[in-house]
């Protein structure tokens, strides 16, 4: 009689049962490395050991083609957030927030908000760079974005990845800490799991490193295994193995926290790196809108639910967690705004054949020669813009005018199958299918531009 009269309730939408739902769902964990290349780790035939990374390949599915949000740090950022190109978010490149209005929008839906409304309880920790406040100006903060708990830096780890000083927790700094940046951020991410987050709820966790994003620095015994310690490149290799057994640790708790079939995590990088060395030969590095900059690690682990032990081939990337998370979850996806990532989920639950992309993947960045990419199936197609900018490395808002006229040049077309390195583009040889990739960038681009905020208004 009682669940006869709950279902009455439920059909008349007399009853909701969001916290109740909750509690069978999976908890969300992100695991964002910074400036990571696509052939720095281990199971993507990198340098540097890293088993706890290489677990959670084996346990689930790699994408051999999984892409950024961006070539730079903010507005890959806050693709992954918003499953929403960047600009559409207000993100047009690195934010330096004391010189620009710049920041995630908070008219966004991020993934935190998604999540929260279907019953989780949130934390961030780690490197955030979507905007925080400053003496002059008024910024939004995670927990304006859906976090009911953060410890983040806006930028990178300061003075270095070493003993760093600049952490502010739910807006109170922190001042100088002893260790290391990956292993402080995963000790935060312990405590938070053990004394503040609702144990009656599922949670989403993201866990946002700062290595190996210069300025770096790792422990002298870790360095020893790659090189001499005062070898830039083995001090490189050293922060990511650093990391990696920081993520041992942080599994190792997840696992004691929950069953590990009830834990659902995301592996990826913000952009490529900035080593021409760990790109695996892709063309570009950071900054750059070629594969080298854009192409990095992405893994999906569900025990239970995710196929094991998947090698991927369809192009992916950080736009499509948020679809991905609300297909494999259940949850609705925000509704009232264009969403440029798409579901992966059948192809993590075995039946790619049933997976649909419907636009193709898109990056912009006023500053990367070429400026504009789309990647639509084995293509790749770039153009570089008609304008030029001032030489700073800077955003500067002033210039958002010319990066939304959308006029572009040079027009080059790749086959990333036969050419993954992109060194011979085959425009001419293929004029109607250039002409069919030009109307879709120019699409995209357009309904991107329209959406963009004018922040050299204000």
């Amino acid at each position: 009689m009682r669940l006869m009269l709950m279902g009455c309730l439920l059909l008349c939408g007399l009853l909701r049962l969001p916290s109740a739902f909750a509690a069978d769902r999976p908890n969300v964990v992100v695991l964002l490395a910074d400036d990571l290349g696509y052939r720095d780790v281990g199971c993507y035939g990198g340098p540097v050991k890293t088993p706890a990374i290489d677990s959670l390949a084996a346990g689930g599915v790699r994408f051999t083609d999984f892409y950024s949000g961006c070539a730079v740090c903010s507005p890959s950022r806050a693709t992954l957030l918003t499953g929403r190109h960047h600009i559409r978010a207000g993100v047009y490149s690195w934010i330096h927030d004391a010189s620009q209005n710049s920041h995630l929008l908070q008219r966004e839906v991020t993934l935190a908000e998604v999540l929260k409304q279907a019953g989780y309880a949130t934390a961030h920790v780690g490197k955030w760079h979507l905007g925080l406040p400053t003496g002059q100006r008024k910024k939004p903060t995670p927990a304006d974005h859906g976090f009911d708990y953060w410890f983040a830096t806006w930028n990178n780890a300061g003075p270095s990845h070493r003993n760093p000083n600049n952490f502010i927790r739910n807006g109170k700094p922190v001042g100088p800490m002893q260790g290391y940046a990956c292993q402080l951020v995963v000790d935060e991410a312990i405590t938070w799991l053990d004394k503040h987050r609702d144990a009656d709820k599922p949670f989403y966790l993201n866990v946002w490193f700062h290595e190996p994003h210069a300025p770096i620095a790792a422990p002298d015994e870790i360095v020893k295994q790659y090189g001499n310690v005062k070898d830039r490149a083995a001090v490189y290799s050293g922060t990511i193995d650093n990391t990696d057994r920081a993520i041992a640790r942080l599994l190792k708790k997840l696992a004691e926290v929950d069953k590990s079939q009830n834990t659902l995590i995301v592996y990826a990088s913000d952009n490529g790196s900035y080593r021409e060395d760990r790109t695996g030969d892709l063309r570009g590095r950071k900054g750059s809108n070629w594969d080298g900059g854009i192409r990095v690690p992405g893994i999906f682990h569900w025990p239970g639910r995710i196929k094991q032990g998947v090698v991927a081939g369809e192009p992916a990337g950080l736009v499509d967690v948020l679809p991905t998370v609300c297909g494999l979850l259940g949850l609705p996806k925000p509704a009232d705004r264009h969403l440029d990532g798409s579901d992966l989920s059948p192809i993590l639950l075995g039946e790619p054949k049933r997976f649909f992309r419907h636009q193709p993947l898109y990056w912009h960045l006023q500053k990367s020669r070429p400026i504009v990419v789309i990647r639509d199936g084995r293509y790749s197609l770039t153009a570089d813009p008609v304008y030029e900018l001032s030489t700073s490395n800077m955003f500067k808002e002033a210039w958002i005018p010319r990066i939304k006229s959308g006029k572009y040049k040079n027009y080059q077309l790749f086959d990333l199958e036969k050419d993954p390195n992109q060194t011979t583009n085959i425009a001419e040889k293929q004029p109607d299918l250039l002409a069919q990739l030009k109307k879709k960038l120019h699409d995209i681009n357009a309904s991107v531009m329209a959406d963009g905020h004018d922040w050299h208004l204000k």
